[in-house]
This record gives structure tokens, sequence and C-alpha cells, in this order.
């Protein structure tokens, strides 16, 4: 499940995952925010909050990341991933140089540090 969070500055998009991902969360919540968002922005930063309640992604969630990704390629200024799962920390580390922005991952215990870095 995924859901739009409310308390980020204007200039972030924030969501908080929990329980499984699936390809509908992505079309239904997370593309119509960020096509809202690039209709009055060149640049989009992102804060993503993954909970420890976050049991996987389906195929179609995957499919759906990547659709997202690629099709706003430079459009990405920043992103901030939360989480205290090590595994999703170093994949954001390894695969985050493939997006020409800014890409940290934080632990849980760190959330007002990525807030901070993802609005400045």
């Amino acid at each position: 499940m995924l859901e739009k969070i409310s308390d980020v500055p204007d200039s972030v998009l924030g969501f908080r995952a929990s329980e499984e991902l699936t390809g509908d969360d992505y079309r239904d919540v997370l593309a119509p925010a960020i096509e809202a968002a690039l209709r009055s922005r060149d640049k989009l930063r992102l804060l993503f909050l993954l909970g420890d309640d976050l049991t996987g992604f389906s195929a179609g969630a995957a499919w759906q990341d990547t659709k997202v990704g690629m099709e706003h390629f430079t459009r990405w200024e920043k992103v901030a991933v939360v989480t205290d799962r090590e595994w999703l920390r170093n994949s954001v580390s390894i695969f985050g140089y493939l997006i020409p922005g800014q890409v940290r991952a934080f632990p849980a215990g760190q959330e007002a540090e990525a807030r901070a870095w993802v609005a400045s």
C-alpha cells in the first residue's frame, strides 16, 4: 500500500509504503502525484518512507517503478529513501547512481535528516 504524506514542504513529494506495494499503488497514487507536480515545476524531490511492515513489491510494482523512473528520467533532483531494511538501503546506494539526480538512503532513525536533506 502506498499513501501520499502531506507533512512535507511544497517542494517535496512524500510517500509512505506499507504491506505489499503493487502496480496499482504506482498507477493510482504515485504517478498522478508526479504528473501534478510536474505541471508546476521542472524537477522532482521525493521522500519515500518504507515502513517496517512493508512485506514486498509485486512484479507489477517493480515494472511500474521502472516505468515511472524512466518516463521522468531527467526530472529527478533528489530522492531520499528511509528504511531500516539494510538490503533496501544497499540497493539504493548501488543503483542510485543510475539516476541523474542525487539519491540517498537513510535508516528510519534518521528520518528528520532525510527530510531536511531532500528539502534543501
